[in-house]
């Protein structure tokens, strides 16, 4: 009985933090901020808050990883910061259910790269399963039904599709090392991520142009704790209790998750078509997880 309750409340959890990461989207609509400023606030944010969260809990961080592993962990951040930035510039440029969708994409760069880079089996099914995401990719971003996009509807396609490949390489780097702690190498690549960006925003971000209006700063502590700290407590809080497949098939609640709200809240189109799409992607990801 009580492992059942375990298995309810790992559950839970699981859905709860995908719920919240597929909302994203809509509170960066309301961010009038820099991509860059917004992911390096994410990054701080979020790992305060799971400091924070790990210490109130007793849990005490050691971070005996070593050298090179903090560095592995490091660059991988870094690189995610930039995932980030690429997928809040797509929100910019094209509809949230579009740039969620070129998003998760990445399950089908991981899988051709992992072929390449791990010599996993490229079985008949995932190569089935890569051409059908790829043909509700086309059906999704409108190329099939209405034709190329404008410039700048490309321009956010393409950032997505950054977004996917910059996000396939961080869970690639994060696969290629195990047995470390999912809290402390979060923390440290959180961390990275906004040091990573100091030199981009110095670059590319005047302190006058900035406009913390009073909505900004509240979404920006929305987006750090409710988007980064607290899904990923929920989230590694979850996982030892859930077997992984479950956990990957779970994964993709958020892009229904942003499909459904962009809709519902922001009034983007969903037609029949585009919805064929949506579950062609979301479903060819789905069965190569099995």
């Amino acid at each position: 009985m009580e492992g059942r309750k375990n298995d309810k409340r790992s559950m839970a959890m699981l859905v709860a933090s995908m719920a919240i990461w597929g909302s994203i989207g809509i509170f960066r609509r309301y961010i009038p901020l820099p991509s860059s400023v917004l992911a390096a606030s994410r990054g701080v944010i979020g790992s305060l808050f799971l400091f924070a969260f790990l210490k109130l809990r007793g849990r005490e961080l050691r971070f005996r990883m070593g050298k090179k592993l903090i560095v592995w962990y490091a660059v991988a951040g870094a690189i995610m910061a930039f995932n980030w930035v690429f997928l809040f510039e797509a929100y910019n440029y094209t509809s949230i259910a579009i740039a969620t969708l070129c998003y998760y994409m990445m399950p089908v760069f991981v899988t051709l790269a992992s072929a390449v880079l791990f010599g996993e089996r490229l079985t008949a099914r995932k190569l089935i399963c890569v051409a059908v995401c790829l043909f509700g990719m086309l059906i999704v971003t409108g190329v099939i039904g209405s034709g190329l996009p404008g410039p700048g509807e490309t321009k956010g396609i393409l950032l997505g599709l950054g977004a996917a490949v910059l996000y396939a390489v961080v869970v690639l780097m994060n696969k290629k090392v195990s047995g470390v702690d999912p809290f402390e190498k979060t923390i440290v690549q959180l961390l990275a991520s906004s040091a990573a960006l100091v030199p981009y925003l110095l670059l590319t971000v005047k302190p006058g142009s900035l406009q913390l209006s009073g909505i900004a700063v509240p979404m920006l502590l929305v987006v750090g704790i409710l988007h980064t700290g607290i899904p990923y407590a929920l989230y590694f809080g979850c996982t030892d209790g859930l077997r992984a497949q479950t956990v990957a098939i779970f994964g993709y609640l958020d892009p229904i998750v942003a499909v459904l709200l962009s809709a519902l809240l922001l009034g983007e189109p969903l037609t029949v078509l585009s919805v064929i799409g949506v579950v062609l992607v979301i479903g060819g990801a789905i069965v190569s997880e099995l």
